[in-house]
């Protein structure tokens, strides 16, 4: 069956009518209150998103998922959070011990509580009543209801989607001068800068350019250089301007930097990538989809085209333990052998999954065949599509970790890859939590705090920058 098509007729029982049944995970915790903004708010237009609260199925990591989105009570509805942190998972499939990181507390980088009128309620949770309390074991479908797969299983996805993230949205302006106290020197340019939030960041442009009646990117252009200048002008930018700039500079001129491709678009939610093709048709004139195929080819250009349609399955679709073997089965015989493999069908099978069904998938192909997912496809793929799949299958397991190897990766070897350190720190610097968790993580696989081994990899103001953020 190829991809976007629907299974046969009757080809699979009918599944539960229970609206609960169908938006809910395995180990789904508590619904949460309040999801949608307040009736007769505009509608939300090209919803971008990040990473929501991960399924609580087969090891889910800790809430440091995508982006982040504020606590409640920071900004005015509609504020699209960079990707609500989860609350805690329930224990399951290799999840990691109770303790090893700490509660959530802020969202991405956002300022301290009380600063900003209320906050809608994390995404994705019924308004309450409108469910029956879970029934069945670890958020499992009901009796029957196995192997069937989730409606809009290869088509649109199913269930409420992931809402817009922080900077991904609506980009509304936060209550605060922006301007007090700004300065133009290096020193109060990383004071400032390096501590704003995706709202923030937003303000302080528009007011700058309303005030001064000058372009804050151009004159940031005009007034450093190197890769100060690049850091400061992703972070003025915001998360979206700056992922759809990287995303034209990596296919801009000869060759294609793909390493850039694969940091700003895999693992995105289809919130957040509809939000990138929009941003990148008004920025640049041309579609996203249009300028991968121009750059791309074979394989690779298969792969980014599914990746941009975003058709992943919804943060809500529940992981069905029955359904997660039979795709580990389909990916066991699409891998095939060197010569035999099928491309396309394991590219389409992956990249529609959301990351609670991904790591479902990579625990039962180890139950099963006894050896790693990843390890196989690194071994059946090679160059670019090997490292989009790898980084694709890490991102679910665990952002954190993920994210610590692809900032060692920066300074690993001899000479720094400084455009790749500048982009991947303020891509995470944009939530506190989450850049604190990957400092944990980095000291723990490398035995060095991240701080001190950028230390050692920058000088000047950069260093300054990139230490700032880090904090």
């Amino acid at each position: 069956m190829g991809y976007g098509q629907a299974p046969p007729p009757n080809q699979y029982p009918p599944p539960s009518h229970s609206p609960y049944d169908q938006s809910r995970g395995y180990q789904q915790p508590p619904p949460m209150q309040n999801q949608y903004p307040p009736q007769g708010y505009p509608p939300q237009q090209g919803a971008y998103g990040a990473p929501p609260p991960q399924q609580g199925a087969y090891g889910a990591p800790p809430p440091q998922q995508g982006y982040g989105a504020p606590p409640p009570g920071q900004y005015p509805p509609p504020q699209q959070g960079y990707g609500q942190y989860p609350p805690p998972q329930q224990q399951g499939y290799g999840a990691p011990p109770p303790g090893q990181y700490p509660p959530p507390q802020q969202g991405y980088g956002a300022p301290p509580p009380g600063q900003y009128p209320p906050q809608q309620q994390p995404y994705g949770a019924p308004p309450p009543g409108q469910y029956p309390p879970q029934q069945q074991p670890y958020g499992a479908p009901p009796p029957g209801q196995y192997g069937a797969p989730p409606p809009g299983q290869y088509g649109a996805p199913m269930g409420p989607p992931t809402q817009p993230s922080l900077g991904y949205g609506p980009n509304p302006i936060a209550p605060m001068d922006a301007m007090k106290g700004f300065g133009t020197n290096e020193k109060e340019l990383i004071r400032i800068l390096s501590k704003l939030d995706p709202i923030q960041a937003n303000t302080v442009r528009t007011q700058y350019n309303q005030r001064f009646m000058k372009d804050l990117i151009q004159e940031l252009e005009k007034e450093t250089s190197g890769y100060f200048e690049k850091g400061l002008v992703s972070i003025a930018r915001g998360p979206l301007g700056s992922d759809v700039y990287t995303l034209n500079g990596a296919m801009k001129g000869l060759g294609t930097k793909e390493v850039m491709l694969n940091d700003v678009l895999i693992g995105r939610s289809n919130a957040d990538m509809n939000a990138i093709k929009q941003e990148y048709q008004r920025v640049f004139r041309k579609s996203l989809e249009s300028d991968l195929r121009g750059d791309l080819s074979a394989g690779t250009e298969d792969l980014f085209v599914l990746i941009v349609a975003a058709q992943r399955h919804e943060d809500s679709v529940p992981v069905n333990p029955q359904q997660a073997k039979q795709w580990a089965e389909e990916l066991q015989k699409s891998l095939g052998s060197m010569i035999g493999k099928n491309a396309l069908a394991v590219c389409q099978l992956l990249v529609t999954k959301n990351d609670a069904e991904l790591r479902a998938i990579i625990q039962e192909f180890q139950n099963m065949y006894k050896k790693s997912l990843a390890k196989v496809i690194g071994d059946k793929f090679s160059g670019h599509m090997e490292d989009a799949l790898v980084l694709l299958l890490a991102r679910a397991q665990n952002r954190a970790v993920s994210d610590a190897d692809q900032l060692e990766n920066t300074m690993a070897g001899v000479g720094t890859k400084d455009d790749l350190l500048v982009q991947r720190v303020i891509r995470a610097h944009w939530n506190r939590q989450h850049m604190q968790q990957v400092r944990a993580e980095f000291q723990k696989r490398y035995r060095k705090d991240l701080i001190k081994r950028i230390e050692g990899e920058t000088r000047g103001d950069y260093e300054k920058l990139m230490v700032a953020c880090c904090q």
